[in-house]
Parts: C-alpha cells; structure tokens; sequence
C-alpha cells in the first residue's frame, strides 16, 4: 500500500479539524468579548490563532494541503506584520521540505519506473532526500556518465491525496480567506486543483523543461538544468547548487536581494517571450541565486517547470498597452480597453476615472525608474482593496477576471509577493520595456529595446 493513501484518514482528519477549531476559537473569543474585551484586540487574536493552526497543519501533509501552503507562503508579506512574523518560519519551510518517503518505498518506486536494474543508470544514489514538496521528492545522485544530478521520484498516491486535499480546502475556503486580506482563497484553490493532472504528467514537465533550458542554455543572467532522463513518475535532471530564496529572504544581504529581485523580474516577462511558456508556480523554493563572479555575473537557477501555462504568442499585448496608458493617465482609453478585454462585464457601467484610481497605486512600480517592493507596501495594497469602507473595495469587486489571464495575474501577483518578501529594489520599468509586448511607445521601441 503506498504511503500517502495508507494515511487518508489521519490527513482528512487534520484538515477537516481546520474549521473544528475555527469554530471553537470563535466561541473562545465570544467569550472574550463577554469579558469585556474590544472587539479589535479579540478578532486579531482569533486571526493569530487560525494562522498558527493553519500553518502547523500544513506543514505535516503533502499533496494539496502542502501545494496550497506553498501558493498561500507567496502573500505572506501581504499579511498583518504581528499575523505573519510569529508564523513566517512556518510559511516559508513550507517552500522548502516536508516529511520524506521511507527509503524501502523511494527504492520500489524506482524498481517499478526505472527497472530492477535502476541502479546501473547510476553512479551513485543518495537515498537521503535532498529536497520534498507537494507531490514528490528529489534526491542527489550521480549519473552514469559522471554528470551530478537530481532525481524527482512522485509520491506513490500523490494525484488522489492532491485531489482529496484541495476539495477538502475548498469546503472551508471562506473560513481560510480572512488570512490574506484583499484575496479571493476560492478561486486559488479551484486553479491549483485544475492543475493537477498537468503537473502529475512528468513527461509535460520535461517537455517546458527543455525548451527553457535550450532557450537559456549559455544565458549570462538564467540557468535552467537540462533534463538528462524522464520516464512514467520520475524526472531525472542536471543538479543545480546555488542559495535557496527562503535564505536570501532571511538572512541575505542587500546585494543579494537586489540582484535576485532583478533576475526574478526579468525572468517573469523575459521567459514567456522567449520560449511561448509562462513558469506558473513562482514561489522561492523553486528559484536559487547561484554566486559565481562578480556580483553582476550571479545567476538565477529556475526549476520546476511541472505547472506552466502555454502561451505561444507570448503575453498579451493588451496587458502592456494598458499599463502604458494607465500610466499616462489616459483614463478613458484603459476602460475602453478593460471593457473590450472582459475585465468590465457588458451589464457593469463604471468610472473611468475611478477604476485609473483604483490602479495607478498598484502599478506604482511599473511607473518608476527604481522601486523599492516592501512588505509595507504590500500589505498597503491588501488593505486598500480588503477594507469594505475604502472605495477600492467595492470597485475591485464590480471588476472581473477573464480565464484567460487568471494564471498570468496569480504568476504577476505572487512574484511581487516575492519581491516584497526580499525587500529587493528593482528597476520593474527597464524589464517591462525590454520584455513586455505593448508596454514600449511602440513596437518599433520594443524592437530596439530587445536587440
């Protein structure tokens, strides 16, 4: 029996006590406000505790639980700093590891996928994991031709107890969503759970990780590892060493940060135009700085390529058109262009001028030559939008989001999560005008700019 399904009630049992215990702590802090407690001090206590339970919960499962957790770690710097400080250990190990398959089962899993004799492919094969995540885990091994390498070996059971995990969250989403103000948890988990079976195919996987690493093979600010060897749940490819993000976020220096931020910028924009391929899973545990040279010369190693959406054409160019306009103050030409993209619903009539104010502060690093991306500033953002007096919030919630750009706007969302995690100072504006279809004055400046 393998591991994960031989664990479904334990698992189903720790996250149907998430709403449990929601359910208690509010009794809990009713009884508090009967004591005579504000109500302000109580809520932000009963959020302290939520969170706390949330993340101990999900930091002990694989499968949805963990991908959840992962995609909630990247808004951790739009939380309340007194919410996410005690908890942004938590948030962060998250991106970084998780309980590992017994050693017996790693070896059975290879015997089935590779064959009995698995072990010649191999000079040698650590059994210790080198690193695990929601649906699999990696170990360091060296191939028979002397290359190092790592090898991604799927969870035996992992698409059920994705697909069980994520229609359990989806049941308490609304319980979940107070946690990150200004975010709609619904629509995360519905999208994680829609792609599930891309991400469970390691042979897609291989496929958009190969066309990154010939696209950026020799590329002096991106390094992609090769894949050397994929069969059915296992995913053989170059080792990459290198300074994981989750360290730069605590302890990196200025330098670091900065350099990183600006390599992860550039390749949000950079890697779908060159390859038809936006990298959909942006959260830090999939990046790493590697320090070679001087620090002009570090790279950013991008792995993971198991979620990515296929845009062959590259971004949208409407996306760049409206920024450019939006920041111009050209109000009546971004709402037109809103409206004839599906962002505005043909029943909704709204301010042109309102909606221009709506965006110019969320687009403020886009308008400048060098923006600083803070926790502050995200968490601004958040409660602008969250705070149901603010007109902000009753405007976002009149505007849409077509399906065709919902991956695009959680990828953009998250990466500036990550940036704001790094505290990193990037010049947004010099990679949208090198990269971005329509952001330039116009195509013969965009041609120019990437020459």
């Amino acid at each position: 029996m393998s591991d994960l399904p031989r664990k479904a009630v334990t698992r189903t049992a720790k996250l149907a006590a998430l709403p449990i215990g929601f359910a208690g702590r509010t009794a809990w802090g009713l009884g508090k406000r009967i004591g005579g407690r504000s109500a302000e001090i109580v809520a932000r206590e009963l959020q302290q505790r939520t969170a706390e339970q949330l993340f101990k919960v999900l930091g002990e499962l694989k499968g949805g639980a963990m991908k959840f957790g992962q995609a909630l770690s990247v808004f951790e710097s739009a939380l309340p700093e007194d919410i996410a400080g005690p908890y942004r250990a938590a948030l962060t190990k998250l991106q970084e590891a998780a309980p590992p398959m017994p050693v017996r089962s790693v070896h059975q899993a290879l015997a089935e996928r590779l064959g009995e004799d698995w072990r010649d492919l191999f000079d040698s094969f650590e059994d210790t994991p080198a690193a695990a995540a929601s649906i699999g885990q990696v170990h360091r091994a060296v191939w028979h031709d002397g290359r190092e390498v790592a090898v991604k070996v799927q969870y035996p059971g992992a698409g059920e107890a994705l697909l069980s995990d994520l229609t359990q969250l989806a049941r308490f989403s609304r319980l979940l969503g107070p946690l990150i103000p200004g975010m709609d948890i619904k629509p995360l988990i519905a999208e994680l759970r829609d792609r599930v079976s891309e991400e469970l195919d390691y042979g897609l996987e291989a496929r958009a990780q190969k066309a990154y690493a010939a696209e950026f093979a020799d590329d002096p600010d991106v390094f992609v590892p090769d894949v050397v060897h994929q069969a059915d749940q296992v995913l053989v490819t170059e080792w990459m060493d290198g300074v994981p993000l989750a360290s730069l976020i605590s302890d990196g220096t200025e330098e670091e940060r900065d350099r990183v931020g600006q390599l992860l910028a550039r390749f949000l924009f950079a890697g779908t135009a060159r390859t038809g391929l936006l990298h959909a899973d942006p959260h830090p545990g999939n990046f790493r700085l590697i320090k070679e040279g001087s620090p002009e010369e570090w790279r950013l190693g991008v792995m993971d390529f198991g979620t990515v959406d296929r845009l062959t054409e590259g971004l949208p160019p409407t996306i760049g058109e409206a920024l450019r306009l939006a920041l111009a103050g050209e109000a009546d030409e971004v709402y037109e262009m809103l409206r004839t993209e599906g962002f505005v619903k043909p029943t909704i009539t709204l301010d042109p001028q309102a909606v221009l104010d709506y965006l110019v502060p969320i687009i403020e690093p886009a308008g400048a030559d060098e923006f600083t991306f803070t926790r502050a500033w995200m968490r601004t953002q958040a409660a602008r939008i969250a705070d149901p007096r603010a007109p902000a919030h009753h405007l976002g919630k009149q505007l849409n989001l077509p399906p065709s750009y919902l991956l695009i706007h959680r990828v953009t969302l998250s990466t500036i999560g990550v940036l704001c995690q790094l505290n990193a100072s990037v010049r947004m504006r010099e990679e949208l005008e090198a990269w971005l279809p329509g952001f330039a004055a116009s195509e013969e400046a965009l041609g120019e700019s990437t020459a």
